[in-house]
């Protein structure tokens, strides 16, 4: 029976920290990507996430196949930012282990909801990893015209843990809005997509099982920053103590 999402990771609250793919060239987005990758490693990240947030798809090619090819025991997942198709294409390929979509429900018309509705049953069906799914997530549109309640229903039938965010990258999401999300879906899996720290780690995780963190890493606490490994640190260290108290 395959494992639930939460259960693939060896800590409670899992960290899963970011690859925005920065760089001047290839070689050195790839340079930099292995830089960082290490950085994590080192300081106790649960997964990484493959992401085309600076770099594009041959950069995610590139960066994949050395987390496959170094066999890091490190759990890694992918992102490609707007073309769903791809993500599952390359996880698939590279053998990761989830892909992020940042909207799986709620940012279309309902028109074309059918339609991405078996375009994630076929791709649910076809591969074997897991899904994170955004819902209200930061930069998505709102179309779909349901509830709030509604679009969570559906989005707990189209992956294996909601993503939850504020409005930007790198900002707090608000202990309502996470309040709110647990209220609807119960025990589903909740993870923090945006804006965790090492100061707000504790309260956040009360209720959040994990989050995604980008910006935070960085030296100047902003996505265009390079990783500080100090700052992975300050916030795995908050995270244990947290772990230690559950």
């Amino acid at each position: 029976m395959k494992k639930q999402f939460l259960d693939i990771f060896r800590h409670k609250k899992p960290i899963l920290a970011m690859l925005h793919l920065k760089g001047d060239d290839a070689q050195d987005v790839l340079e930099r990507a292995k830089r960082e990758i290490e950085l994590y490693r080192e300081n106790g990240v649960d997964a990484v996430i493959v992401e085309s947030y600076y770099g594009n798809y041959y950069d995610m090619e590139r960066v994949l196949a050395y987390l496959q090819k170094a066999d890091l025991d490190l759990i890694y997942g992918v992102n490609c930012l707007n073309v769903d198709p791809m993500g599952f294409e390359l996880a698939r390929r590279y053998n990761a282990a989830f892909v992020q979509l940042d909207s799986v429900a709620g940012h279309l018309k309902v028109r074309d909801d059918p339609a991405f509705h078996e375009f994630m049953k076929l791709n649910r069906e076809t591969y074997k990893g897991y899904v994170l799914g955004g819902v209200r997530f930061k930069y998505q549109p709102y179309l779909s015209g349901r509830s709030l309640e509604e679009d969570l229903q559906i989005a707990m039938t189209r992956c294996d843990a909601i993503v939850v965010t504020q409005d930007a990258t790198g900002q707090e999401t608000s202990m309502e809005k996470i309040k709110e999300f647990r209220s609807i879906i119960g025990d589903f899996p909740l993870i923090i997509g945006a804006g965790v720290t090492a100061e707000n780690c504790a309260e956040q995780f009360q209720v959040g099982d994990g989050a995604i963190v980008g910006s935070y890493f960085k030296d100047t606490y902003k996505d265009s920053g390079d990783v500080d490994g100090s700052h992975v640190k300050a916030l795995v260290d908050a995270c244990n103590q947290v772990r230690a108290k559950q």
